[in-house]
């Protein structure tokens, strides 16, 4: 069903985004990065938080963390992970498949400036198989995302 969701997402939005499904698992991010041909900081990963009573989600590059004192003053408060039940529960997909495309309901969407060092990234697509080619730009667009500056340095 979250596949499907992400299908009807760019179906709408960007028929001419494709979804590449692959017959390996692409639940992390090295195996993401293998299975597409693309370093591991090219892989787009979206992070499932909570501030207060509130959920967001936070797309970053594959080998970006989360920097606390950076998230806690874009927040506004304390940022905690979501636990897998959790993740599924908000966006309706799968850990490891996880993406702002397609969600069960909206959230808030914010895409880590780390996105804009590459013309091109990869992020999921709703399962642990599948993902999209698309530019961090227009992904933002596509999904309302603000930009915000929440990771450590990759390094």
């Amino acid at each position: 069903m979250s596949l499907e969701s992400v299908r009807a997402f760019f179906a709408e939005k960007a028929p001419d985004v494709a979804v590449i499904e692959l017959t390996t698992s692409t639940a992390t991010v090295a195996e993401a990065a293998a299975g597409h041909g693309v370093a591991p900081a090219q892989i787009a990963k979206t992070l499932s938080i909570r501030i207060g009573d509130q959920v967001a989600l936070v797309v970053t590059r594959g080998d970006a963390r989360l920097d606390n004192r950076k998230a806690k003053a874009v927040f506004g408060g304390k940022v905690r992970m979501l636990d897998l039940a959790e993740v599924e529960a908000a966006t309706g997909h799968p850990v490891g498949g996880v993406c702002p495309f397609g969600l069960i309901a909206p959230l808030p969407v914010y895409c880590d400036v780390s996105l804009k060092a590459f013309d091109e990234v990869v992020p999921a697509a709703g399962s642990t198989h599948s993902a999209v080619r698309i530019a961090p730009d227009r992904m933002a667009t596509l999904t309302g995302a603000a930009w915000v500056d929440v990771c450590q340095e990759p390094g």
